[in-house]
């Protein structure tokens, strides 16, 4: 198992955390939003495995100044889509070279329940929220380029993270659970979908 992650001390003290629970974890140096990270991190990865089976696009930030969508600034915005959608897009197209070497290639990309067009947008985070809009549709269309993997979204629902916040009403393992059955025990045709609690919701 790797954990990504551009903070070097953030990133190795969860590797060691999941180690200790898990067996193995090793600490691998990736800004999703910086494409020669990202290719270092590719490279690094494929320097201590032949290929992967499962990526999990995790990676996502909300800006403190997101808060009205006719007052948040075109940086604002762009900072957002860059990390939450670009990301996870940049990412997938660097691994799917490994990725296509596994007999069960599974993409996870953590989306929002924020980005849903059907009841999603209520006007909190708007940046985050269309970040997480185009997110799903980054998955809807790696599905059909990869029609050999498994690929989907899922909203975690809200989780007490760093982001989510100490009141949140999930935890961290209940927010974990259908990324992990995704990545593990979902069927493999089901992909180009939009779930929570297992379940499919709507776009």
């Amino acid at each position: 198992m790797f954990i990504g992650a551009r903070n070097r001390d953030a990133g190795r003290k969860a590797a060691d955390e999941i180690a200790r629970q898990v067996g193995k974890a090793t600490f691998l140096e990736i800004d999703v939003a910086d494409d020669n990270s990202v290719t270092a991190a590719t490279r690094e990865f494929a320097k201590a495995a032949d290929h992967l089976d499962v990526l999990v696009n995790n990676a996502g930030i909300m800006v403190d100044a997101d808060d009205a969508i006719l007052k948040i600034s075109d940086e604002l915005l762009r900072n957002t889509l860059e990390t939450n959608t670009l990301g996870a897009l940049r990412v997938t197209r660097a691994f799917v070279p490994l990725l296509a070497k596994s007999k069960a290639p599974r993409v996870v990309n953590v989306s929002s329940g924020g980005g849903q067009l059907t009841g999603g947008a209520d006007g909190w985070s708007p940046a985050y929220c269309i970040s997480k809009t185009a997110l799903n549709g980054v998955t809807s269309q790696l599905a059909t380029a990869l029609p050999k993997f498994a690929v989907n979204s899922v909203c975690p629902g809200r989780v007490r993270t760093d982001m989510g916040g100490r009141n949140a009403t999930r935890s961290a393992e209940e927010g974990a659970d259908t990324i992990v059955w995704l990545a593990t025990d979902a069927p493999q045709k089901l992909t180009g979908k939009f779930l929570r609690d297992r379940k499919e919701i709507p776009w």
